[in-house]
């Protein structure tokens, strides 16, 4: 997915001030708006794109994530409803001069109706925010460690929810790898004008781990052998995330930097049956030295053509 660069639709660099997006926004908006560009096709396009950078980037929490997390990580957290949830429409009617009643319906004075693909440029938001608007969403990024990952576990978060601090204990699924979220309804910001409130969303940050790198719910580990016992085979401990130690077979001949994969040893699936895979790098370890009698040894094996 292509990143969007809201500062670079808006014009502004990365440290432009409140008042300097609002201008660049209503300059912008004043000449894409249907109504002043009616030759430009595009015009409606342009002008929903400056919109959205202007709701993200004029909301200092909705900037700060985009800041964070870039459009990627940012369009992982906010969908488009949620990009356009408070945004003040009233204000924005008032910058193009129309009375806020009637815009989104119809134009006095050979005006035209506005629409793109038959919903206002802010999608169905808009329509809702003349009556009840619901509040924004919450975002909390909570550490785990994989082993809370691999056998749950509870955990007491803290916020802030209108002016006042809010803690409740969030009961944490098997399987919660990093960039998987809860949603938990109604613990959001209160809804202006009465409006329902939005949703709290726990997002999981997995910690790295000394012994296990994680693939989504696979989990690799490194293994180190000798040279005689990858020639002539082997079996050696793996340790797994469920303080399970297990035996793998290590044939004949294993090569330098082979992978070997041991089912259902990762961790959980979310809400589902089953488990990720672990899997085993194997590296034979040369000696950089050897004895007089290894060397022999050695020497003696190539005379056998091995």
């Amino acid at each position: 997915m292509s990143e969007t660069d809201y500062y670079k639709i808006l014009g502004i660099n990365k440290n432009a001030s409140g008042t300097e997006i609002k201008k660049a926004y209503r300059k912008l908006a004043m000449k894409y708006h249907p109504d002043h560009a009616r030759d430009d096709k595009n015009a409606e396009a342009k002008f929903k794109k400056i919109s959205e950078a202007y709701a993200v980037l004029n909301d200092k929490e909705k900037r700060k994530q985009y800041d964070t997390f870039g459009s990627t990580g940012f369009r992982q957290r906010y969908s488009q409803e949620d990009i356009f949830r408070g945004f003040d429409f009233t204000d924005i009617l008032k910058e193009f001069g129309f009375g806020d009643k009637n815009f989104f319906t119809s134009q006095g004075g050979g005006g035209r109706r506005f629409s793109f693909g038959g919903e206002t440029p802010f999608g169905n938001q808009a329509r809702r925010c003349q009556t009840r608007i619901k509040g924004s969403n919450f975002v909390y990024e909570i550490p785990l460690t994989l082993q809370e990952v691999a056998s749950g576990t509870s955990k007491t978060v803290q916020f802030n929810r209108a002016g006042h601090n809010e803690k409740i204990t969030i009961k944490i699924p098997k399987g919660m790898i990093t960039g998987k979220k809860l949603r938990l309804a109604g613990k959001g910001e209160p809804g202006p004008y009465g409006g329902p409130p939005g949703d709290l969303y726990i997002l999981s940050n997995v910690y790295d781990d000394p012994v296990f790198t994680v693939k989504g719910y696979d989990l690799y580990t490194n293994a180190e052998i000798k040279m005689s016992k990858a020639i002539l085979g082997t079996n050696i401990p793996v340790p797994t995330i469920y303080h399970k130690e297990l035996s793998l077979k290590i044939p004949p001949g294993t090569k330098h930097k082979t992978t070997m994969r041991i089912s259902g040893h990762g961790l959980p699936y979310m809400k589902e049956k089953g488990k990720g895979d672990l899997y085993v790098l194997v590296s034979v370890n040369l000696p950089k030295k050897l004895t007089r009698k290894q060397k022999k040894l050695i020497e003696e094996l190539a005379d056998t053509g091995l």
